[in-house]
């Protein structure tokens, strides 16, 4: 059974809504207020929660297709020749959209605990996790990674970075920084 089409009214007051929750987020972080985002985008608190019933649809609505993107260039690289490479190259590009809107890392990994298996944002994390777990296998079975480290794990290191790289002068530098750290104590050689 397909869903009913939104009334144009509706839809309008949907993609407000995640627009202006989007530049909430940017601005204050994924704690942002939801009733200063309802009066931001002009409509009621009530509006928001028809659309969104919990900040995890929020969340999953604004971020869907940064996580979309991810996981199609983690499908996308797994025919990269150079396994380290092409995990380095996407976790590279988990870290640009982890770190923006700030808050993002910490919302992933929480995402990724067994309370929100249930919801769509833990489904999304979930989805994130396997598709960093093919990279880090096939990056393993070529031996250029320690076969003790686990997706989780290295989810969790990389979140890690992006929390840190949102406090620091120049987030992008010190990621990468951070990433090179990573990966040096990641390689078998």
């Amino acid at each position: 059974m397909q869903p009913r089409p939104m009334r144009a009214d509706a839809r309008r007051n949907y993609e407000r809504l995640i627009s202006t929750a989007r530049a909430a987020f940017m601005e204050h972080g994924t704690s942002a207020s939801l009733d200063d985002i309802a009066r931001r985008a002009g409509v009621g608190s009530g509006t928001l929660y028809r659309h969104f019933p919990t900040r995890d649809d929020l969340l999953h609505a604004v971020l869907s297709e940064r996580i979309d993107g991810l996981l199609a260039h983690a499908a996308g690289l797994m025919g990269e020749p150079d396994p380290e490479a092409a995990l380095a190259g996407w976790l590279r590009g988990y870290l640009d959209g982890a770190m923006s809107p700030r808050g993002t890392s910490t919302v992933i990994i929480e995402a990724m605990s067994a309370r929100w298996a249930a919801t769509r944002l833990g489904a999304a994390a979930g989805a994130i996790r396997d598709a960093v777990g093919g990279l880090l296998e096939r990056a393993q079975r070529a031996g250029a990674i320690r076969t003790d480290a686990d997706a989780a794990d290295l989810l969790r290191l990389t979140n890690a970075i992006g929390v840190a790289a949102e406090r620091a002068p120049d987030p992008a530098a010190y990621a990468d920084r951070m990433l090179a750290l990573l990966f040096d104590g990641l390689r078998t050689r």
